[in-house]
């Protein structure tokens, strides 16, 4: 676990179970799309932190639906939305969602594992 946790840490800036951060420092109507591999406007899956910071997808989503679309379920997703003004849902397998802003990406350690994806035309969440 301390494995993970020290990833998701240097990626993130924190050692918790989910990690997002803020791929740029300005405000989402003026962000410039985080790349990692994943063009615009797309929410891209990593099969972990390393493949997310080489750039290495290993599936893109980019329909805005109403319901959630199904991800095979990993314990070490990185999720990166490069979407400008849509939020991203992340079903997790042991119930709940996270939420992704526009232009964010997360990691989730073991515990956290994702099996749903839904993209919202929403800018907030």
């Amino acid at each position: 676990m301390k494995f993970v946790t020290r990833k998701v840490a240097g990626f993130a800036g924190a050692s918790v179970a989910v990690a997002a951060m803020s791929v740029t420092g300005a405000s989402a109507a003026h962000a410039e799309s985080p790349t990692q591999g994943c063009p615009y406007p797309y929410v891209c899956f990593y099969v972990d932190n390393d493949a997310l910071l080489a750039g290495r997808p290993i599936s893109k989503y980019r329909d805005v639906t109403s319901g959630y679309q199904t991800v095979t379920p990993r314990p070490h997703y990185g999720v990166m939305n490069t979407r400008n003004d849509d939020v991203v849902y992340l079903r997790l397998q042991g119930g709940g969602s996270i939420c992704l802003r526009p232009n964010q990406s997360t990691v989730f350690a073991d515990s956290a594992v994702v099996n749903g994806v839904k993209i919202s035309s929403s800018s907030t969440c």
